[in-house]
């Protein structure tokens, strides 16, 4: 019994060091960060490093919404990132279905092939196109080709949990009179609300940090956060503090989102993952 006990503290012990070890890097420069932010820019240039502001400003903060137009930006992001996000939902969800349940297994090879491919790929032709539309320097163009992000994101999460709901409720379904439309609407849509939930924040994690389609495609008065952080940076110095608190204003709705919907997150991949194999 107290070797078995053992074991187990041992085990328990050596999990919490692993995740210490996995997550040390992240936390240590998240915490840099906002020491840099809190600090005024004598103590963020000063040899050795001052870790701890003394005392806190919040005149980084400051900085940032009064000199790069900030507020424009977040309403930017929000517009784009919701818009984006709920299209992807929209498309999606009856995508993942219709593949999932027709095995469409070359679709879902091609929707892989989409989502790995380099934003790059698509920003020349795209760019040509919205200036043929005329479309430049409005949101459109970003929406638009946050989808090429949030569409495959939001399919190959579906995919994994309409393979895994019994088949036998939708024939039934179908047996009673019900359309193919109406069998995934009441019966195969409910079921799948974890999967939705796990895709909805995923698409938008990914479309809210987006920066190269941003910094190619957006004109001064439609700029996203990611490239108002960018904006940050001078070409006669690197002001340390209004950059990590630029970098801190875009992070913390994301890192908000995911703490909140942690549980979500786990169990929604969790539940995928299971039901699809």
């Amino acid at each position: 019994m107290t070797a078995r006990r053992f074991r187990r503290i041992a085990g328990r012990t050596g999990f919490y060091l692993s995740v210490a070890v996995l997550i040390s890097p992240a936390l240590l420069v998240f915490l840099w960060m906002l020491s840099l932010s809190l600090k005024n820019e004598v103590d963020n240039m000063a040899f050795p490093p001052v870790f701890i502001p003394n005392p806190p400003t919040l005149a980084n903060f400051v900085d940032v919404f009064e000199k790069n137009d900030f507020l424009t930006y977040s309403i930017n992001s929000v517009i784009v990132s919701f818009s984006a996000t709920g299209l992807a939902l929209l498309l999606g969800v009856p995508a993942g279905f219709g593949i999932a349940k027709t095995k469409a297994t070359r679709a879902a090879a091609l929707i892989m092939i989409a989502r790995v491919t380099p934003g790059l790929s698509y920003l020349i032709p795209l760019f040509l196109l919205f200036q043929f539309f005329e479309l430049s320097g409005t949101l459109w163009p970003l929406v638009i080709t946050h989808l090429v992000i949030t569409v495959p994101i939001v399919v190959w999460v579906m995919i994994g949990f309409f393979e895994g709901l019994p088949g036998e409720l939708e024939e039934a379904a179908l047996v009673d009179g019900a359309t193919i439309w109406q069998a995934f609407r009441h019966v195969a849509l409910p079921l799948a609300r974890p999967g939705i939930t796990v895709s909805t924040i995923l698409a938008f994690i990914f479309s809210w940090n987006n920066f190269i389609f941003g910094v190619v495609l957006a004109g001064r008065e439609t700029r996203t956060l990611p490239v108002a952080v960018y904006n940050v940076l001078t070409f006669e110095q690197v002001s340390w503090g209004p950059l990590a608190a630029a970098a801190l204003l875009v992070t913390a709705p994301v890192l908000l989102l995911t703490l909140f919907a942690q549980k979500q997150i786990v169990a929604g991949l969790t539940a995928g993952g299971v039901k699809g194999g």
